[in-house]
This record gives structure tokens, C-alpha cells and sequence, in this order.
């Protein structure tokens, strides 16, 4: 076999693909992807379609679709024939076509259209079997039994997720089977048969694959299979084995009904949700069937119990019922009927596109979206907490901005020169004091505190991508508050409505439902929890001691009751989707499987209802166009889950929905909080932010709770020492090399280690190179020096350090490696040396989260990045400031350099405190700076050449190989380009 046929996974072995269909879009594609595409290019221009018939008990199955370019066959299409058992299929003739839109249906009016999204087929032999496609000819008969030495091969997929199975084999002294191989049948449940016919050979080479790309080739060597009875499973091979589906009786226990189906419309869209069902074998799936509408009955295949109908038609009534199927195709009875009637379609698009483009050239802007400008007065709310923290005096309700002010005010951030805005997150919140995003509650819906009339969180994103920014959306994985989420479960908790509690526990009130805005009209309160409590015990109650006194009294006297309030340990919250305990070592493994503060109710994210919901959820903000994610306490769930689970989830439905570019670009980073100085986290590789940027290299328990564990202690075992190393950074001397992403996990993380040591920039830029070759590729470090939670060396308070140490930081900070990012106001020093944040115990006001709109009244309108084409009123004034002008020059800079974007760097034959070369090569770009920053430096054994300083214009000839640069002085640059423009931009209070 050529060696570019290959199926190397390298680390993506069985047990770590686990994550199946969903890690596919996640992977680097190795040579056994491009094998697929070289077979497809060269092969006749046909696509032969498999159907699968096993969960759709349809008694004849149409083909309707359009090779690409070309018009659709006529409704129905064309009848498919009879492959083999479970199967039927069809040979179409692409012409010049290179793939074709595909739907199926049964000629009667019932249609399989990928949920309104068609399927998107290509060339060969393709498989559709419950709304996965996959590559192979699952009746192919090759090398089937004839005269010579025979082999039975069985391979286990019981922990792979894997819905259809292929053997790519070579016999020995033979050739390889053509990518992706043959097509394997089920033999019985989580087991797949080939028999084949090796002629002389007495044994063959083999590698499985699920024909989508995702291999089990043994860790890169391949398996090696004799002839007889041979069973593949979990790595291990066992020759002259036991059929092990010869005494398993058929599986024809069917799963029980999917229950508590509930259908909610918004707009023309409605989200499905449903309590899942149980199985003898595990249930793989559900089928989702809509009626109503003129376009007739459609089935969807589901992998969670969250769907999502969109693009439906408006003011119609329409009607859902569930079912449920397992892996040998018994499918459930139907569930009860849901029913919804949509409302008008929104006058923006459904859905939005993420801009592309590496996220590496967009400087980052941080905002407390509620705190920022306020747009809309109507939209704000106090909550129950609004008298008690002062913010009333103040006349500052803590929900106070809002996605129309902040729409308002892009320009300003367009003027300041960013191009990415991230921002807190967007889910309607449930607590005392929720306005910073991060109690989140119905994961679903967004806020309506943040949106108005012609300013949803769509007009946000849409606007802002007219300006050419990016949306960074805050997302949480890890917990909700107040308490559970809507949609997963909710408990209900004690409370009686006597003198003591009445002003607590509001008085239920039927068909009123809690969105944070509107007030419940009897009480008044928009923050109404009527909803969450009951003087009587509810049915199925878990709760220890339901409403007996504790015999403890309240600050205020009152008594206090037995499941009055949320507790991991009180058995209110069920096991599997919310964990059981209270943290107790931040550093240690139950910083991933308990709660962190009071409400804050964690999430089983090992479990797969909890993982579905969750992926649900944001798959919604997905689609709407958001250009990435910032990943909020990403340290307090196992990188294992993040690695089978989230991660690819995110991957596969940006490719899904908006291209393989697009998924490529959407930038994933997570807040892996480690508040020390040294490399690693108190020596705990497990706990710092490093580690989260690596896929796994060892295989674990298909089980995530366990794998976690796993994982853990395997990792803790290997210690600091043994941690991969990366030169993705790295120049390799003046040279740039392609970085080599291939064992990178898909998420970027927020550089900590220069975060804390901010305190100075020369200690932060020698902290941070210091870490550098243990992240994946710290080129994609989300850098700051404070942020909505901690200044510097974890300090409580705004940084304050003095405009000049700020400028500096600045200067180092868009030159270095890593996406600059700077939190809402520090362009002025907003807040300095102001208490970040105390909770409800203090005003607002007088915090690091202060109202900052007050200093962008008026108008401001930008030409471009970092150019203001005009300004009046207080904002005017703002743009004036000496940070802002600084900040706007080095955006502008870098901007034009892109070795500063996305270059790699190295200090090697250099004098100098914080001086560095940067190069960026790629197609007809090549990109060498030399920087210097404050202090002087002399850059030896550098490329002969012009070089031209971006700050003064000064231009240099180099012949010798060295360059020598005098002190800028604090806060200024030198930034000499080979064959570079020459100066950028004008002089400013510190770059001149």
C-alpha cells in the first residue's frame, strides 16, 4: 500500500474516539481523508446512494434531488431499488456535478430532509442511514468466500458511536482495498461481520473506519489478523475466537416512549425538548415526525433530545411526536403529540455567517454587555437586589446596557481599532444579582433584558459584521443558577408563605412564566419565583427532610426549613445530570465534579442528556453567525469530556452550518483560571491552562466519568516533565515553519500566566515565553492584564499601575505573540484601583463593572479601524484620552504587520529586555519584524536587507547580520520591518 494511503490516527485510537460521528469534523485530516477525496476525484461521476430502511418501515423510498448546479427531479424523484436487508439504492449520474442535494421520501407525502436542511451528498458510494452519511457500499460483497483461505473478521463498536462500519485490509503480499474499504454488516448489537477471501494469503493487515474519516488503524500499526473466526474489540484482537453474536439472542426489545414532549415557538422556529428513554442496549437515537404546514409529513433524525425546526411557515400550527431507537433499529412507540403555532418570521435573517478569517488578526474588546450603553431604558431592570446593593440611590439598575447600546457605540470600538467585541453571555439568567450573564437558566433563550425592538442579539451580530467585526459570545458548560435550567430539570423547592417568608417566596401564579423582563402582574416583580417553590411536597420528590424545620433561624429570626434552598448533598438534584458535592480543593479533581459557590448548580457534564441539552443550546448561537466562543470555568470540567464531546460538537455544527473554513476560523477560548506564577499550576498539570490546548494521547473508559478519572491520574502520574511540547511558537532561526496542529484539542485558552504577572510588562513577557512550548500553539493566547474578575497577581481590583506601566503593557501586549484584548474602559483607566467586584454588598458604581456609557454620550461615526471620522459630545472628549490614541496607533500597526498577527517569534541572538523577531510566511506573504520595547537592543545573525521602524520611519540597511536600536524610552517601540512600509500612522503621547 503507498504510504499517502495510510489511515494514520496517530493518538486517535478506538477507545479515544469514542466521541464518534461528533469528533469527526474536529480532526486534522490525515492521509486516509485525502485517500477518500483522490478515490472520489478519480472515479466515474457517479454517486451510488445507500438508503437505510431499517427505523423507517417505509414501503417504497424516492430519491428526490439535484446534482450541484443543476435543477431538482421531479417530486417525487426516482424509486430506489433493493440492495440488500435494511437497505435500498440508487446510481445517479452527476454529469460534471460534484455531489448532489439530496432528500428521501416514501412517495405518500412523508419526507427525510436532514430537519429542512436537505443532505449534501458527493461522489461513489454513499450511505444515509438515520440522518448520517457515510462512505462505503454497506452490501459490497469483496473478497467474499470462495476457494482459498478465509478469514471472519468481527469489530466491536460498543463504545465508538460509530453508525455503520468499514475493514480496509491488505492480505499479506497483497494490496490494499480502496479507501474507505468494505462495508461491513451488522451482526448484532454493537458487533459488525466481513467475511474474506484471502487466496494464498494467510493473513492480512486491517484497519476500520466508519467512513466518514474517523479510523481504528491500532494506534498507527495497524492490526494484523489470521484466518478463522477473529474478533477486533477495544485494541484487543482474538484470534481463533468465539462468534460473539452465536448465542446473543436478537435484539427486539424496542425503548420506551420518549416522554414529557413540550414544543415552544419562536418566530417561525420551534425547539423540541423531551425526557429520555431507556433501553435494554442503550438507546443510539430519536426520530422527531412534524405534521402541519403545507409541505407535509417530515421525519428528522435526532442524536439528543433537544431539536430545533427551523425556516417553518408562519402563524401555522404544527405537531411533533418522538420516537426512540436503538442500535439494532427497534423503534419506540410514538410519544404523545406536542403541538406549537409560529408566529411571523423576523424581519432580519434567521441565521447570521461568522466573518472568518484567523482570529489571530482581530484584537479583542471586552464588555459587560449590561454595563456598557445603555440603548434602551425600557429594558432595564434592579431585580431583588436593587435596594440592597445601593445601585437604587444611584439610579443604576444592574441590568443597564443592552444590545442596542452597544450597537449604538461599535463605532467607538471600530475608532479604538478593534475588529472582535466579545461579549458576556447572552442566555436569560436567573439569581439575585445576574446581570453579568453567568447564571444561566433557560440556555435556549436570550435575555430579553438585553434586546429591544430592531436590536435583538441577531441585529447585534448582523450589525456588527456589516462593520467587518467579529461576536465573541461568553458561554457556561459548567453550571447554571437559580435553580437547574429550563428544559433539563428544575427542582422545587420548600418555602411557606407566612408573615416571615411571604416577601421571599412569591404566590404561584398559573400560566405566568419568568423571563427576567416582565412583571408578574399580581406581585409586581419582573424577578418573580413563584415558580420554583411549593408549600406542598411535589410529586417525586428526592428531597431529604421536605419542609421539616432545621431548627436553625435566618439572620432576620425567621425559621428556617429542610430544602428551602438548593444543596448538592439534600438528594434535590438527581444524580446523573447535577453533581453531589460542594468543592473543596480548587487544585484537586472534585474542582470538576462539584459546586463552586451557593446556587450555582453543577452540571453533570459526563452525562449525555446534560451534554445534549448543553450542545442544543449552542447550536443556536451557532447558527445565528457568532464568530466564536469564550469558554467560561473550562477548568472545571475534564478535558476528556471537552475533547470526545463539546469541542467537536462546536466544530461539527460551524462546518455543518456555515463551511469547513468557517469551523476552521471559529475560535474557541477557554478560562482555565490558574492565579500562580509558575509554569505550571501548583505543579498540577490537570489544572493549567497549557494542558487544555492537547487532545488526549492515551485511550480511556468509553464511560466520561470514568474516562475522567482516568485521565486524571494518568496525567497527574506522568507529571510536568512528561507533557508534550510544541515549537508552534517558535522560529526555527529566522525562519517561519509550518505550524503542526494535528494534536492540538481545538480550544485556545486565556494566557494566565502573563494575566497574573501583569503587575510589570518585562515580568510578564519573560513569564510568559517561558510557558510558551508547553501550549499547542500559544500564537492564539487571548492575553490581558485585567478583566470582570481579577487585576494582576490576582489582585480584587481594577489595575492601576499608572498610565505609563498601562501603556507599556499595551505596547508589549500588540506585539508580542497572542490576540491583544482589553477590558471595556481601560482605554481611559476606568475604575483604577476600584474594587472589581462585591456582589450585591456594594453600588455598582463603585466597582471594576461601573456603568461606562456615561463617557460615551453623543456621537461618534469611524471611517475605519483606529480612524474616527467624527465625534461630538462627552465621547469626543473620551477619544482623546492618551490610551485611547495609543491603543488606536498599535492597532494600526499591527494591523499592518502581519508577522505582529500571526507570527512566530524567538529571542536567540538578541540583547535586550523585552526584544523579539517575529516572521509570518504563507503563499506570497513574508512578514520579518524586530521589535523592541522601552529599552534598547541589538538583533544579530538577522537576514541582510532594508528594514524600515513602523513608529519613526527610520530606515536601516542591514549587511552584516546585526541591527542595533537605541531606548525608545517607557512605553514606546521600535518596530523594524524587512522591506516594511515604514512609519504607521502618527505620533502619539508614546509612540514617536
Amino acid at each position: 500500500m503507498r504510504r499517502r494511503h495510510r489511515p494514520r490516527v496517530r493518538g486517535w485510537t478506538a477507545g479515544a474516539l469514542s466521541a464518534g460521528l461528533l469528533a469527526l469534523a474536529a480532526v486534522t485530516p490525515e492521509p486516509a481523508v485525502t485517500a477518500l477525496a483522490e478515490t472520489a476525484a478519480t472515479a466515474d461521476n457517479t454517486a451510488t446512494v445507500f438508503y437505510s430502511t431499517k427505523t423507517r418501515n417505509w414501503s417504497t423510498t424516492y430519491l428526490h434531488y439535484a446534482p450541484d448546479g443543476r435543477s431538482w427531479t421531479t417530486v417525487p424523484g426516482t424509486r430506489m431499488e433493493a440492495a440488500c436487508a435494511d437497505w435500498v439504492k440508487l446510481t445517479v449520474d452527476l454529469g460534471s456535478a460534484t455531489g448532489l442535494q439530496a432528500t428521501f421520501n416514501d412517495g405518500s407525502g412523508t419526507w427525510d430532509n436532514n430537519s429542512g436542511r436537505n443532505y449534501a451528498l458527493g461522489t461513489g458510494n454513499i450511505t444515509v442511514k438515520d440522518g448520517v452519511i457515510a462512505h462505503s457500499d454497506p452490501c459490497a460483497g469483496g473478497g467474499e468466500p470462495g476457494d482459498g483461505n478465509q478469514a471472519t473478521v468481527y469489530y466491536s463498536t460498543r463504545t465508538l458511536g460509530w453508525t455503520t462500519a468499514n475493514l480496509h485490509y491488505q492480505p499479506s503480499g497483497g494490496t490494499w482495498t480502496t479507501v474507505p474499504g468494505v462495508g461491513m454488516q451488522s451482526a448484532c448489537t454493537g458487533w459488525w461481520r466481513k467475511d474474506v477471501d484471502l487466496g494464498t494469503a494467510t493473513s492480512m493487515k486491517a484497519a476500520f473506519n466508519n467512513g466518514n474519516g474517523v479510523w481504528d488503524n491500532n494506534g498507527g500499526a495497524d492490526y494484523t489478523l489470521p484466518t478463522g473466526v477473529t474478533t477486533v474489540a477495544e485494541n484487543k484482537v482474538t484470534p481463533d475466537a468465539d462468534a460473539p453474536c452465536a448465542d446473543e439472542a436478537p435484539d427486539t426489545q424496542a425503548p420506551t416512549a420518549p416522554t414529557g414532549v413540550t414544543a415552544r415557538a419562536d418566530g417561525v422556529s420551534v425547539v423540541l425538548t423531551w425526557e429520555p428513554s431507556t433501553d435494554d442496549t442503550g438507546v443510539t437515537g430519536y426520530q422527531v415526525t412534524r405534521t402541519g404546514g403545507t409541505r407535509g409529513e417530515v421525519v428528522s433524525d435526532v442524536g439528543s433530545t433537544v431539536f430545533s425546526d427551523r425556516g417553518l411557515e408562519e402563524n401555522t400550527a404544527y405537531s411533533y411526536t418522538v420516537r426512540a431507537a436503538d442500535a439494532a433499529g427497534n423503534v419506540s412507540a410514538a410519544s404523545p403529540a406536542a403541538t406549537a403555532t409560529t408566529g411571523t418570521k423576523p424581519s432580519t435573517p434567521a441565521t447570521g455567517t461568522p466573518l472568518g478569517a484567523d482570529p489571530r488578526k482581530d484584537p479583542i474588546y471586552f464588555v459587560l454587555t449590561a454595563r456598557f450603553n445603555d440603548g434602551d431604558p425600557a429594558n432595564n431592570r434592579g431585580g431583588s437586589q436593587h435596594v440592597k446593593s445601593g445601585n437604587a440611590a444611584n439610579d443604576d439598575p444592574m441590568f443597564r446596557g443592552d444590545f442596542k447600546g452597544l450597537v449604538e457605540k461599535l463605532d467607538y470600538i471600530k475608532g479604538l481599532g478593534f475588529s472582535a467585541v466579545w461579549i458576556t453571555p447572552v442566555v436569560l439568567n436567573r439569581s439575585d444579582y445576574d446581570y453579568h450573564g453567568y447564571h444561566g437558566w433557560d440556555f435556549y433563550k436570550v435575555d430579553p433584558r438585553l434586546e429591544s425592538a430592531g436590536a435583538s442579539y441577531q441585529d447585534l451580530i448582523d450589525a456588527a459584521h456589516a462593520k467587518g467585526m467579529k461576536i465573541y459570545q461568553d458561554v457556561v458548560y459548567n453550571h447554571s443558577s437559580r435553580w437547574g435550567a429550563k428544559g433539563l430539570f428544575t427542582p422545587t423547592v420548600y418555602g411557606v408563605r407566612d408573615a416571615q417568608w411571604s416577601w421571599y417566596y412569591d404566590e404561584k401564579q398559573a400560566g405566568f412564566e419568568y423571563d427576567g423582563l416582565t412583571a408578574e402582574p399580581k406581585s409586581g416583580k419582573s424577578y418573580y419565583n413563584g415558580d420554583l417553590w411549593s408549600t406542598a411536597e411535589p410529586s417525586g420528590n428526592t428531597c431529604l427532610n421536605w419542609g421539616v424545620p432545621t431548627g436553625g433561624k435566618s439572620p432576620e429570626g425567621y425559621t428556617l426549613y429542610n430544602c428551602q434552598w438548593p444543596s448538592p448533598t439534600s438528594g434535590m438534584f438527581p444524580k446523573a445530570l447535577y453533581h453531589q458535592c460542594w468543592i473543596g480543593n480548587w487544585e484537586g479533581e472534585d474542582s470538576r465534579s462539584c459546586w463552586l459557590h451557593e446556587d450555582l448548580a453543577d452540571f453533570n457534564t459526563e452525562n449525555a442528556q446534560v451534554q445534549n441539552y448543553l450542545i442544543g443550546a449552542y447550536d443556536k448561537y451557532i447558527d445565528m453567525g457568532v464568530d466564536g466562543f469564550r469558554v467560561d470555568t473550562a477548568v472545571h470540567i475534564p478535558r476528556t469530556t471537552w475533547n470526545r464531546r463539546f469541542l467537536p460538537a462546536i466544530q461539527e455544527r460551524v462546518a455543518q452550518r456555515h463551511g469547513t473554513e468557517a469551523a476552521r476560523n471559529f475560535f474557541v477560548f477557554g478560562e482555565v483560571a490558574a492565579f500562580v506564577n509558575d509554569k505550571w499550576n501548583r505543579g498540577s498539570v490537570n489544572h493549567s491552562a497549557q494542558f487544555y490546548t492537547w487532545k488526549e494521547r492515551k485511550e480511556y473508559s468509553a464511560d466520561d466519568a470514568k474516562a475522567a478519572l482516568e485521565m486524571y491520574d494518568y496525567e497527574q502520574q506522568q507529571g510536568t516533565g512528561n507533557q508534550p511540547t510544541s515549537t508552534n511558537a517558535f522560529l526555527d532561526g529566522n525562519s517561519y515553519h509550518a505550524p503542526d496542529h494535528s494534536r492540538a484539542s481545538g480550544m485556545n485558552v486565556i494566557d494566565m500566566r502573563m494575566h497574573m504577572n501583569f503587575g510589570d510588562a518585562s515580568n510578564a513577557f519573560h513569564n510568559g515565553k517561558d510557558s510558551d512550548d508547553s501550549y499547542n500553539d500559544a500564537t492564539f493566547n487571548v492575553v490581558y492584564v485585567d478583566s470582570h474578575d481579577y487585576g494582576p497577581n490576582k489582585s480584587s481590583e481594577r489595575y492601576t499601575g499608572g498610565t505609563d506601566a498601562w501603556a507599556e503593557n499595551m505596547s508589549l501586549m500588540w506585539t508580542f505573540r497572542g490576540i491583544p484584548t482589553l477590558y471595556y474602559g481601560s482605554e481611559i483607566e476606568f475604575q483604577k484601583g476600584k474594587k472589581i467586584d462585591c456582589g450585591p454588598s456594594c453600588p455598582l458604581a463603585t466597582t471594576g463593572r461601573a456603568y461606562y456609557g456615561a463617557h460615551l454620550a453623543g456621537e461618534v461615526k469611524a471611517s475605519g479601524f483606529s480612524q474616527i471620522e467624527s465625534a461630538s459630545g462627552t465621547v469626543a472628549t473620551t477619544l482623546q484620552q492618551p490610551l485611547v490614541k495609543h491603543v488606536q496607533r498599535l492597532n494600526q500597526i499591527r494591523r499592518a504587520v502581519p508577522a505582529l498577527q500571526m507570527g512566530q517569534y524567538s529571542t536567540a541572538g538578541i540583547s535586550g529586555d523585552m526584544a523579539f523577531k517575529r516572521r509570518y510566511t504563507s503563499g506570497g506573504t513574508d512578514s520579518f519584524a524586530l521589535v523592541t520595547v522601552s529599552g534598547g537592543a541589538t538583533f544579530t545573525a538577522i537576514p541582510n536587507g532594508t528594514y524600515r521602524d513602523a513608529i519613526t520611519g527610520d530606515t536601516r540597511t542591514v549587511t552584516t547580520g546585526t541591527l542595533t536600536v537605541p531606548a525608545p524610552g517607557k512605553a514606546n517601540l521600535r518596530v523594524y520591518v524587512l522591506d516594511g512600509p515604514g512609519r504607521i500612522g502618527v505620533d502619539g503621547p508614546y509612540l514617536k
